[in-house]
């Protein structure tokens, strides 16, 4: 009976023990990766040959596996403020946003210590180069192309490291108050340009058309008269206590010719 009861309960303390154990080494063992997750595995330093694992259940060798999560969501970065000079020695501050993502979890690991931080290292020095080579009007004009070819830099250069700049936005272009009190001067020039252009213009085809009218007067003289007749008719709406005398013109003729 004494031998039932100890053996039943150096039973009892294994089962406990295989319990305890099982607590401390089944949470080491079993991951749980979400379906934007990936898992680079290194295997006694090395890295796992069969590459990232995930999403769902990974299953780790205790002591001997290394696990690295990665999340392949899109990533928003702000690009601190630059100070740079344009093509046309124009002082600017500017600064951006950049989107990209995780495409390569292995070579994100691998390739670089740290791709968050290189990325935006990387966002700032294009940021200063391609808008250093770009004049005040394009950069304040032609935003979307400016976008586009950072976009394509900084991808070219996160490429090997397994991340894809999707977008880069630039968000404000900051200028001294000098120039933007010269650019409105330059404005207000330019608008007082135009209005003198077409007032130019209008006296123009105002005087075209008075020359054709005064060739078809003189092709028939009595629509001079009709002229004369019409133009009292609208002096005389406006002004009701006036009378008119038309004198015909031809009464004064003979006296011209003694005169």
């Amino acid at each position: 009976m004494n031998e039932l009861i100890e053996g039943l309960f150096k039973l009892g303390a294994w089962a406990v023990a295989t319990a305890v154990l099982a607590a401390i080494i089944l949470p080491q063992c079993l991951r749980i990766l979400r379906e934007y997750e990936r898992g680079v595995i290194f295997r006694l330093g090395k890295l796992h040959a069969r590459g990232a694992k995930g999403p769902g259940l990974v299953f780790l060798v205790p002591l001997v596996d290394r696990m690295v999560r990665m999340d392949l969501r899109i990533v928003t970065i702000d690009v601190p403020k630059q100070e740079i000079m344009t093509r046309d020695n124009v002082p600017a501050t500017v600064d951006a946003v950049v989107y990209f993502r995780v495409v390569d979890p292995v070579s994100a690991v691998v390739k670089v210590e740290n791709f968050l931080k290189a990325t935006s290292l990387i966002a700032q020095t294009t940021l200063r180069s391609v808008l250093g080579q770009s004049p005040l009007d394009d950069l304040l004009s032609q935003r979307d192309v400016i976008n586009q070819k950072l976009q394509e830099i900084i991808d070219n250069q996160t490429e090997p490291w397994g991340v894809k700049v999707t977008a880069v936005e630039v968000k404000d272009v900051s200028l001294p108050d000098s120039m933007k009190r010269a650019m409105a001067k330059q404005a207000e020039a330019e608008r007082e340009r135009r209005a003198k252009i077409v007032n130019a213009e209008g006296e123009f085809q105002a005087a075209e058309k008075m020359v054709q009218a005064a060739s078809l007067i003189s092709k028939e003289p009595i629509a001079l008269q009709l002229r004369f007749l019409q133009t009292m008719r609208e002096i005389s709406s406006e002004h009701n206590t006036t009378t008119f005398l038309p004198i015909p013109i031809e009464l004064f003729t003979p006296m011209m010719k003694k005169g």
